[in-house]
Protein backbone atom coordinates (compact mmCIF):
# COMPACT_ATOMS: atom_id res chain seq x y z
CA UNK A 1 0.00 0.00 0.00
CA UNK A 2 1.15 3.47 -0.55
CA UNK A 3 2.86 4.82 2.25
CA UNK A 4 1.95 8.08 1.82
CA UNK A 5 -1.25 7.70 1.90
CA UNK A 6 -0.95 5.74 5.07
CA UNK A 7 0.78 8.73 6.90
CA UNK A 8 -2.25 10.60 5.54
CA UNK A 9 -4.60 8.11 7.10
CA UNK A 10 -2.44 8.60 10.54
CA UNK A 11 -2.46 11.99 10.20
CA UNK A 12 -6.39 12.34 10.11
CA UNK A 13 -7.73 9.87 11.64
CA UNK A 14 -4.70 8.64 14.48
CA UNK A 15 -6.71 10.56 16.73
CA UNK A 16 -10.05 11.65 18.18
CA UNK A 17 -12.21 11.58 15.03
CA UNK A 18 -15.88 12.06 13.58
CA UNK A 19 -16.20 9.82 10.73
CA UNK A 20 -19.34 8.85 9.42
CA UNK A 21 -20.30 5.02 10.09
CA UNK A 22 -23.01 3.37 8.01
CA UNK A 23 -24.39 0.01 8.27
CA UNK A 24 -27.00 -1.93 6.44
CA UNK A 25 -29.76 -4.22 6.91
CA UNK A 26 -32.65 -5.96 5.13
CA UNK A 27 -31.70 -3.40 2.18
CA UNK A 28 -31.97 -0.60 4.40
CA UNK A 29 -29.06 1.74 5.02
CA UNK A 30 -28.16 3.45 8.59
CA UNK A 31 -26.21 6.46 9.15
CA UNK A 32 -24.62 8.08 12.02
CA UNK A 33 -21.40 9.80 13.63
CA UNK A 34 -19.25 8.10 15.72
CA UNK A 35 -15.83 8.85 17.04
CA UNK A 36 -13.22 6.91 16.15
CA UNK A 37 -9.57 6.80 16.13
CA UNK A 38 -7.22 4.96 13.12
CA UNK A 39 -4.30 2.33 13.79
CA UNK A 40 -3.27 -0.26 11.28
CA UNK A 41 -5.72 -0.94 8.59
CA UNK A 42 -9.23 -0.35 11.61
CA UNK A 43 -10.79 2.45 12.84
CA UNK A 44 -11.85 2.08 16.90
CA UNK A 45 -14.33 3.07 18.85
CA UNK A 46 -16.01 3.04 22.21
CA UNK A 47 -19.69 1.91 22.30
CA UNK A 48 -22.28 0.24 24.08
CA UNK A 49 -23.30 -3.70 22.63
CA UNK A 50 -26.95 -2.98 22.66
CA UNK A 51 -26.47 0.02 20.42
CA UNK A 52 -28.14 -0.08 16.84
CA UNK A 53 -24.98 0.37 15.26
CA UNK A 54 -23.77 -2.88 17.22
CA UNK A 55 -27.21 -5.12 16.52
CA UNK A 56 -27.02 -4.06 13.39
CA UNK A 57 -23.63 -5.05 12.74
CA UNK A 58 -24.08 -8.36 14.55
CA UNK A 59 -26.24 -9.28 11.92
CA UNK A 60 -24.61 -7.30 8.56
CA UNK A 61 -20.95 -6.72 10.03
CA UNK A 62 -20.35 -5.04 6.30
CA UNK A 63 -20.16 -0.96 6.42
CA UNK A 64 -19.10 1.80 5.21
CA UNK A 65 -17.31 5.02 6.68
CA UNK A 66 -16.30 8.40 5.62
CA UNK A 67 -14.35 11.73 6.72
CA UNK A 68 -12.41 14.37 5.80
CA UNK A 69 -11.94 13.20 2.45
CA UNK A 70 -12.15 9.35 2.97
CA UNK A 71 -14.62 7.13 2.38
CA UNK A 72 -14.48 3.63 2.59
CA UNK A 73 -15.57 -0.15 3.39
CA UNK A 74 -14.96 -2.64 6.24
CA UNK A 75 -16.33 -5.28 8.60
CA UNK A 76 -17.14 -4.28 12.45
CA UNK A 77 -16.32 -6.50 14.91
CA UNK A 78 -17.40 -6.01 18.82
CA UNK A 79 -14.31 -6.78 20.60
CA UNK A 80 -15.74 -7.19 23.54
CA UNK A 81 -16.17 -5.76 27.14
CA UNK A 82 -13.22 -2.52 27.38
CA UNK A 83 -12.55 -4.03 30.89
CA UNK A 84 -11.22 -6.86 29.49
CA UNK A 85 -7.47 -7.97 29.51
CA UNK A 86 -7.04 -8.64 26.27
CA UNK A 87 -8.55 -5.07 25.49
CA UNK A 88 -6.08 -3.59 28.03
CA UNK A 89 -3.50 -1.61 25.38
CA UNK A 90 -6.40 -0.98 23.03
CA UNK A 91 -8.06 0.70 25.51
CA UNK A 92 -5.57 2.70 27.12
CA UNK A 93 -4.79 3.99 23.25
CA UNK A 94 -8.71 4.75 22.92
CA UNK A 95 -8.57 6.65 26.49
CA UNK A 96 -5.68 8.68 25.61
CA UNK A 97 -7.26 9.52 22.13
CA UNK A 98 -10.70 10.28 23.25
CA UNK A 99 -9.47 12.23 26.91
CA UNK A 100 -11.02 15.17 26.56
CA UNK A 101 -14.64 13.94 26.57
CA UNK A 102 -14.27 10.10 27.57
CA UNK A 103 -14.81 11.00 31.52
CA UNK A 104 -17.57 13.21 31.14
CA UNK A 105 -20.39 10.61 32.36
CA UNK A 106 -21.14 8.97 29.36
CA UNK A 107 -19.93 5.82 29.54
CA UNK A 108 -19.92 3.37 32.17
CA UNK A 109 -16.68 1.27 32.19
CA UNK A 110 -17.73 -1.04 34.68
CA UNK A 111 -20.91 -1.59 32.48
CA UNK A 112 -19.92 -5.36 30.27
CA UNK A 113 -22.26 -3.69 27.21
CA UNK A 114 -19.28 -0.86 27.06
CA UNK A 115 -17.47 -2.25 24.27
CA UNK A 116 -14.80 -1.85 21.57
CA UNK A 117 -15.35 -1.58 18.29
CA UNK A 118 -13.17 -2.35 15.50
CA UNK A 119 -14.21 -1.67 11.76
CA UNK A 120 -11.17 -3.61 9.91
CA UNK A 121 -11.16 -1.86 6.60
CA UNK A 122 -11.20 -3.70 3.51
CA UNK A 123 -11.14 -0.98 0.44
CA UNK A 124 -11.11 2.98 0.76
CA UNK A 125 -10.45 6.12 -1.66
CA UNK A 126 -8.85 8.81 -0.04
CA UNK A 127 -7.88 12.60 -1.56
CA UNK A 128 -5.11 14.63 -0.69
CA UNK A 129 -3.52 17.93 -2.35
CA UNK A 130 -5.23 17.18 -5.86
CA UNK A 131 -4.25 13.10 -5.51
CA UNK A 132 -6.14 10.13 -5.32
CA UNK A 133 -5.46 7.33 -3.57
CA UNK A 134 -6.90 3.89 -4.18
CA UNK A 135 -6.73 1.29 -0.98
CA UNK A 136 -6.88 -2.33 -0.72
CA UNK A 137 -6.45 -2.97 2.76
CA UNK A 138 -6.57 -7.02 2.42
CA UNK A 139 -4.69 -9.06 4.29
CA UNK A 140 -2.27 -9.76 1.27
CA UNK A 141 -1.87 -6.04 0.44
CA UNK A 142 -0.67 -4.95 3.55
Amino acid sequence: MDARALAILKERFGRDSVISLATAVENVPYVRSVNACYWDGAFYGITHALSGKMRQLAENSVCAVSGEWFSGHGRGENLGWVGRAENAECFGALRRAFAQWIDNGHNDFSDENCVILRIRLTDGVLFSMGARYDLDFSEEKR
